[in-house]
């Protein structure tokens, strides 16, 4: 995968950084330990926060070889370069006087160790990550072993950072990544596939999982006067708050409209800061992308399809701050009880539940937007039930603190006329709301019932507008549809699934039956 450095000086929080990324890569972890048991309490203290899953190599003479036999795939954290280099010195009598020769020898051994560990970092199929001390700001100490120590520690760090794919800074346990010439990492082109780009000019839309038909007739007489009286102003958001404050019982300083909800989910990594997120999959990637946009780790916590896609919050590991939830699940359809949802819940961690869906689900039984807790962020989208998916409107529902947090970094006028016209109707029409919800249940459960019938597909339970199957090669069937002129959403992307999935919008009864039909003839062959 990559070799990353992570700097930093003494006690600075490097090394627990540095386990973050171990966690988030979601590889087996190999941890090689440099130091001698001189402190032992500090040792203590490290080994207590370290999975007990990972394995602990202690670094000999050949610091290369901990790497060398390490498992394909695994992840190896090596921590750090500055007590084996300090042991090496040791052991060869640097400390006591060594002469120029002996001086000579050993500082060759640790660079060829540390250029062989670049070399096996580069090569490795998983994460390698080194920690070092950033020690050349103080006064240079008047011994000629410790200079040395610093020369080689020195040397190391730059030559690693030569053949690292990111160097990170930490001070005062915060890291910053430093500028280098290979640039930053991509993100997994998976992350940022949608249904939309399945659908051709008159194809049956079946991959994007927004109701059919456009926006209500009410909703094009809003937008119709916005067009005419507000898009020659500055967007003012003040009258769509006040109307989404009064639709959930909340406060006014609690609502951030956004465009979109992916819009709020990219305004996260910069308002919270989080140190290690956690993204609940399979679920809508635009989350992820965002956090690792921001080079923030991350750790997927995959739900498991043959338990019905159940969320178990312990599966979370306990050092993430931000945790990422979509309730009811796309593409899954699961819906969660707000109860094991509030159970993601931990002193200095925030929960964020994509509620995109839930406006789709009559009652809305499990949302969390009826209720405050202090670490919760809600966020929302009108693109589902309301039919408007080119006009990007959404928003956030989170405590002040948070709310705050998140209107600080977002650029002025973010959110246009038009859809502030579409979120302040929106929130005015409860009626309208509960239709679209009616709607969106009666076309799910004709398309369930129908599936039910076609041999050799699977279905999971699903709550919104839209079923997850899986079949036997799901991009030989999605062809095979596509030939029909049907679109469907292959669903291997979605982190946790595989080729066999896909996920299918639910349309009225007579659509429902030409999918099926073709879908039945596209197994069978």
């Amino acid at each position: 995968m990559s070799l990353r450095l992570v700097i930093g000086g003494t006690r600075s929080g490097k090394s627990a950084h540095a386990e973050r990324l171990a966690v988030a890569s979601g590889a087996p972890v190999r941890y090689v330990a440099t130091a001698d048991d001189s402190d032992r309490e500090r040792i203590a203290r490290h080994v207590a926060r370290r999975p007990a899953a990972w394995e602990t190599v202690t670094a000999g003479p050949q610091l290369a070889d901990a790497l060398a036999d390490a498992p394909p795939g695994t992840t190896v954290l090596v921590d750090g370069l500055g007590p084996w280099i300090a042991t090496a010195l040791y052991l060869a009598g640097a400390f006591d006087g060594a002469d120029d020769a002996t001086l000579a020898t050993v500082s060759a051994h640790i660079r060829d160790e540390i250029e062989r560990l670049a070399q096996l970092a580069v090569a490795h199929s998983g994460l390698v990550l080194v920690v070092a001390e950033e020690s050349g700001h103080g006064v240079l100490p008047a011994d000629s072993a410790s200079r040395l120590w610093l020369d080689l520690v020195g040397d190391a760090t730059q030559r690693l950072a030569a053949a690292a794919t990111r160097v990170e800074l930490v001070v005062a346990g915060r890291a910053v990544e430093l500028p280098g010439p290979r640039g930053p990492e991509g993100i997994d082109d998976d992350l940022r596939r949608h249904g939309d780009t399945a659908v051709r000019p008159g194809d049956a839309d079946h991959a994007v999982n927004v109701l059919a038909g456009g926006p209500p007739a009410w909703l094009r007489a809003v937008l119709q006067q916005a067009l005419d009286h507000d898009v020659v102003r500055y967007p003012d958001e003040s009258a769509a708050v006040a109307a989404l404050a009064a639709l959930h019982d909340r406060a006014a300083d609690e609502i951030v409209p956004a465009n979109g909800a992916a819009a709020a989910f990219w305004l996260l990594p910069a308002a919270l800061r989080p140190t290690l997120a956690a993204c609940v999959h399979p679920a809508f990637t635009e989350a992820e992308a965002a956090l690792r946009a921001h080079n923030v780790p991350v750790v997927r916590v995959t739900r498991d399809s043959d338990s019905g896609f159940v969320l178990d919050p312990d599966a979370v590991p306990d050092a993430a701050d931000l945790v990422v939830v979509g309730n009811p699940a796309s593409p899954s359809g699961t819906l969660d009880p707000a109860a094991t949802i509030l159970a993601l819940r931990r002193p200095g961690r925030v929960v964020v539940v994509d509620e995109a869906f839930m406006d789709l689900v009559p009652g809305e039984p499990e949302t969390l937007l009826h209720t405050r807790h202090d670490d919760v962020i809600v966020v929302r989208s009108l693109t589902k039930s309301l039919a408007i998916p080119g006009l990007r409107a959404g928003y956030a529902v989170a405590p002040p603190r948070l709310a705050q947090r998140l209107r600080d970094v977002r650029p002025p006028w973010s959110v246009n006329a038009l859809a502030l016209a579409a979120l302040a109707a929106f929130a005015s029409r409860p009626d309208a709301l509960a239709e679209a919800a009616e709607r969106a249940r009666a076309e799910r459960e004709d398309l369930v019932a129908r599936l039910a019938a076609v041999a050799g597909v699977r279905t999971w339970p699903a709550a919104a507008n839209f079923v997850l199957v899986e079949v036997a090669d799901g991009a030989a069937v999605a062809a095979r549809l596509r030939e029909q002129r049907i679109a469907v959403r292959e669903a291997a992307s979605f982190p946790g699934l595989g080729a066999g999935h896909l996920r299918l919008t639910a349309r009225t009864p007579e659509k429902n039956a030409r999918l099926v039909a073709a879908l039945a003839e596209a197994v069978a062959r």
